[in-house]
Formats: C-alpha cells, sequence, structure tokens
C-alpha cells in the first residue's frame, strides 16, 4: 500500500512539474506572441517617423556642416563656421532674447491660470461640461485662425480693440507697430489659446488627489487654502513638471504666430528663433545656416528640458 502511495504521489508530482513548465512555456510563447503583434502594429509609425523626421534630421545635421544655399549649385564643407557664423550673428542673439522673453512671460501665466481654471471647473455644478468646453475651444481651433482674428483685433486702422478705446474716448494704441506692444500681444495670444490644454491636465492631476487626505485636513480644521497649499499643490507636483517641460518646448518654437501677425516686427522685436530659422532656410535661401540654427535650438531645448527633469524632479522626490 506504501509502495502505490509513492508511485501516486510521484505521478502527481510529475504530473505537476509537466504542467507547471507547460504553463511557463505557454506564458512565455504568449508573451512573445504579444510582443510582436505590438510591435507590428509600431511598425508603420516607427516607419513613418524614420523616413519623414529621423532621416531629415540627420541630413540636415550634415547639411549644418556646409555652406549649402539654393542660390549655389555648388556644396562645400565647412565645419563650424555655420555654428561660429551662429555666435556672432546679432540677428541671432536678439531672436534667442526675444524666444527667452517671450518664454518666460507666457510659461508662468498659463501656469497660474490653467490652474485657477482647473480649480473652477473640478467641482461638480450645473452647466460646468460647458464651461469646460468653452475654456477648451482655443486649443483645437487652428493657430493661424486665430492669429488672423486676432491680428483684426489689434489693427489700429479699424480694430475691435481700438474701437472700443475710442468709445471710451481713451487713447488708441498702434498695437503691432509699437516695438514695446508686439511682442506683448503675442504672450496674450499664446496664454489665451494654450490655457485649455493646460486646465485638462491639472484636472486629471486633480482627480489624482486622494479625497480621503483633503476630508482629514478639513476636519482638522483646515481652511481651503490651506488644504490647497499643503496637499493639492505638492500632489500636483508631477503634473506641473510635465506642463512645464512641453511648455518650454512649444514656446522656444514659435513660429506661426509671429509670422502671420508680425513677421518679426517692428524693427525685429518680435522675431523669433525658429522665425529667424525660416527666413535665413527658406527666405535667403542658406540651407547651412538655418540647419545649424536648428540644431543650436535643438541642444538648447534638450539641455533646458534635461535641467527641469533633474532639479524639479530632486524637489519632488525632497516634497514625497
Amino acid at each position: 500500500m506504501s509502495v502505490r502511495r509513492r508511485d501516486v504521489e510521484l505521478k502527481s508530482k510529475i504530473d505537476s512539474t509537466f504542467f507547471a513548465e507547460w504553463k511557463a512555456s505557454w506564458t512565455l510563447r504568449h508573451r512573445r506572441r504579444e510582443m510582436i503583434a505590438g510591435y507590428l502594429f509600431l511598425l508603420p509609425a516607427l516607419l513613418l517617423f524614420c523616413i519623414f523626421t529621423f532621416l531629415p534630421m540627420i541630413e540636415s545635421f550634415f547639411i549644418s556642416f556646409t555652406d549649402m544655399s539654393l542660390n549655389s549649385a555648388s556644396t562645400h564643407w565647412v565645419g563650424l563656421q555655420n555654428y561660429a557664423l551662429i555666435l556672432h550673428s546679432a540677428d541671432f542673439w536678439e531672436s534667442f532674447l526675444n524666444t527667452a522673453v517671450f518664454a518666460i512671460q507666457v510659461l508662468p501665466l498659463n501656469i497660474i491660470i490653467s490652474l485657477f481654471l482647473a480649480l473652477l471647473v473640478h467641482k461638480k455644478f450645473k452647466g460646468v461640461g460647458f464651461f469646460r468646453t468653452i475654456f477648451y475651444t482655443p486649443v483645437i481651433t487652428s493657430m493661424v485662425a486665430v492669429s488672423v482674428a486676432w491680428l483684426w483685433l489689434f489693427n489700429p486702422s479699424y480694430g475691435l480693440l481700438n474701437s472700443i478705446l475710442a468709445d471710451l474716448h481713451l487713447p488708441q494704441q498702434s498695437w503691432l507697430v509699437q516695438p514695446h506692444w508686439s511682442l506683448e500681444v503675442l504672450v496674450l495670444l499664446r496664454v489665451w489659446k494654450g490655457v485649455g490644454s493646460n486646465m485638462i491636465i491639472f484636472l486629471a492631476g486633480l482627480n489624482s488627489v486622494p479625497t480621503e487626505m483633503l476630508e482629514a485636513a478639513e476636519t482638522d480644521g483646515a481652511g481651503r487654502f490651506r488644504r490647497f497649499w499643503s496637499i493639492t499643490w505638492p500632489m500636483l507636483g508631477p503634473t506641473t513638471l510635465y506642463v512645464i517641460v512641453l511648455g518650454t518646448i512649444s514656446l522656444l518654437q514659435a513660429f506661426t504666430e509671429v509670422y502671420v501677425m508680425t513677421q518679426g516686427g517692428p524693427l525685429e522685436t518680435s522675431s523669433t528663433v525658429v522665425y529667424l530659422l525660416f527666413q535665413k532656410t527658406f527666405q535667403a535661401f542658406q540651407l547651412g545656416f538655418g540647419s545649424a540654427i536648428a540644431f543650436v535650438l535643438f541642444v538648447v531645448i534638450l539641455a533646458l528640458s534635461m535641467i527641469n527633469l533633474v532639479f524639479v524632479q530632486k524637489r519632488l522626490n525632497r516634497a514625497y
């Protein structure tokens, strides 16, 4: 009887071992098929990215070391000459300063206003969906269409804003013609158009804040501002980091509103780095110099993004 029992136990162990090995093998094959299927789904997008983005970037990088121009049939290798010209180019540094001032003004305003709107529409009340839609509508509107509308709004001759000032017997302004106003109009435009997108991102962050912590703080007597400053705002740290990084990248590439509304004027006071790149590449046909500007901007954006990720992440780690 004991021998038969040992045989049964041995057979059971063999069966369980075989089943475990078969299950592990099946799981491995299943995961491998899922991985292959995932790569096959990604393949069209990867091919498009390589053909239309990555390969042109590589080619543009090599062009930046040449004097390629559509005005000349010959192209010569010039090494770092284009990058040296950038360092000594007054136009580049003026455009870079304009871009920096533009981004420094827009980013904080965008974050503050979008967070405020997110806090307003986060609460459940009648018509909240309507207000969310209204605030988000500028995001889905074409930048060209928005720029044309704002160009009419701030037109010094027949613009709506000057008409209102005239009705109020206030002095009218040449908004897009005066050097100290042109860039500020672009700042207002970008803030108005961008707050809706960041509002949605902050709404997602607010939904992830544990309600138990807020309720416990309210029970302990913490007011609204105290709950926001001590709980909500620290919990929104990763969301704010995401908004800062994406906002920085977007603002440093500002072009459409400049091209439609000011063409970099007056006196290049609203010219940005990307608009200068456009002028050098597609108007002056200096492909080598324009490619060098593009890669300098790429390095600046990459450096600022890494700085944001490293330093802000350290603060988040200390906060948590």
